[in-house]
């Protein structure tokens, strides 16, 4: 079994078992059909993904990598806010007809801001100090501008990355506010491994840990029956991941800088209802 299914299960079975549902309430999601969407909830869900060991992918299904990849990308590389500058249509439905998703995600992190040291924005200033000040208990990125909340089109979920150097090893703690567990649990885990992997390497460390803080983990009511369906089943082992040595400026990156040798999963033909 590999550490992402371990986590992922444990983290499932929590939920259905400890958590508390929010029928009770007025809920702002809805399904397609404009039906509430439910959710049953565990407040402050914490997981650690230690990455010298694997890279933390799920096989009880393919996680799209590919994808995940190109999203990541699209915020912490290209600092965008546009649809029309990602490959895929998951933030199409919080889009204008401009393709702008509002003064959320890229936006913010590509805001330029004043130091001693002169003008950085978050990310450039993620790299500068974990090259010249590796020591600082002060790397980090916050996502949740509160000046901006009224333009952005959806308040940032997963909204804060904190860097901390322990001898040569890159560690991290993702915040996340909210997070539907189905849709995009082992997603955005994927994604901050491989920041991690990518901050690391173009700073002269090594990976080391990812710690994910979940202040909402939350299973929609539709997706109760696919999450028991997909925790029953026959996990693989963890497939090996590489990632281009040849690169050490973050912005020379791309999708294709990263591979998984035998990553084996099982199928999932399921279609997840999305609630918006």
């Amino acid at each position: 079994m590999s550490t992402a299914d371990k986590i992922f299960i444990e983290t499932c079975k929590d939920i259905l078992t400890n958590g508390v549902w929010d029928k009770d309430y007025e809920v702002r999601p809805r399904w397609e059909d404009g039906t509430p969407a439910h959710t049953i909830k565990k407040f402050g869900i914490v997981n650690r993904y230690n990455l010298q060991e694997s890279f933390p992918i799920l096989t009880l299904r393919k996680t799209n990598f590919t994808a995940a990849a190109d999203e990541l990308l699209w915020i912490w590389q290209k600092k965008s806010n546009n649809v029309n500058d990602l490959n895929s249509h998951i933030w199409d439905s919080w889009a204008d007809e401009s393709g702008s998703i509002g003064k959320a995600y890229g936006y913010q992190l590509g805001l330029k801001h004043k130091y001693k040291e002169g003008e950085f924005d978050q990310v450039d200033r993620v790299i500068y100090d974990l090259k010249n000040n590796p020591a600082s208990r002060r790397i980090m990125t916050n996502i949740y501008n509160f000046q901006d909340l009224n333009e952005m089109h959806l308040y940032p979920c997963a909204y804060s990355m904190t860097f901390n150097v322990s001898g040569n090893k890159l560690n991290a703690i993702l915040n996340q506010r909210s997070q539907d567990v189905l849709a995009a649990n082992n997603w955005n885990v994927v994604q901050y491994s491989l920041l991690v992997h990518m901050m690391a390497q173009v700073s002269g460390l090594v990976p080391g840990e990812l710690v994910h803080v979940i202040s909402d983990a939350h299973i929609y009511d539709r997706h109760v029956p696919i999450i028991e369906e997909l925790i029953e089943r026959v996990e693989h082992d963890a497939p090996i991941f590489e990632i281009d040595k040849s690169i050490d400026n973050f912005y020379d990156f791309t999708v294709d800088s990263f591979k998984f040798i035998n990553y084996e999963y099982n199928p999932f033909k399921t279609k997840v209802p999305i609630a918006v």
